[in-house]
């Protein structure tokens, strides 16, 4: 049997104001920003041969048991290929070449994340 004991001291009341807030949701009003920020910075960062895939990026928020999620989707597709992912992760082609994946996605979005890491944190402080 194993018997694990915590113990702490101090004041934890910032603590307590931000997980109440966070547990209310207050803390995500500025997701539709980041959310559109992504969209954004997702669409400058596509490689651009017709720009339908650039312009075809968009964000669904997701709501529920205290999460919120962002899913940034991209609905250009050729015969059912989702070309955005066909970009970054490269693919086969109908002539038995291969096209190159090019790593687009995530230098396109490590600033976004960066601001909502430096926003959450910072309401941590405040709090």
């Amino acid at each position: 049997m194993s018997i694990v004991t915590v113990s702490s001291s101090g004041d934890f009341g910032k603590m307590e104001k931000f997980l109440q807030a966070m547990a209310e949701e207050r803390e995500f009003a500025r997701i539709e920003e980041f959310a559109a920020r992504g969209v954004e910075a997702l669409a400058a960062a596509t490689p651009v041969r017709t720009g339908a895939t650039a312009a075809a990026w968009d964000y669904e928020i997701e709501r529920g048991g205290g999460n919120v999620t962002i899913n940034w989707t991209n609905s250009n597709e050729n015969d059912g290929f989702n070309v955005a992912v066909g970009l970054q992760y490269g693919h086969g082609t109908g002539t038995g070449g291969y096209v190159p994946a090019i790593d687009y996605v995530n230098p396109a979005m490590r600033d976004v994340f960066q601001q909502i890491a430096d926003e959450v944190w910072g309401e941590v402080e405040r709090a």
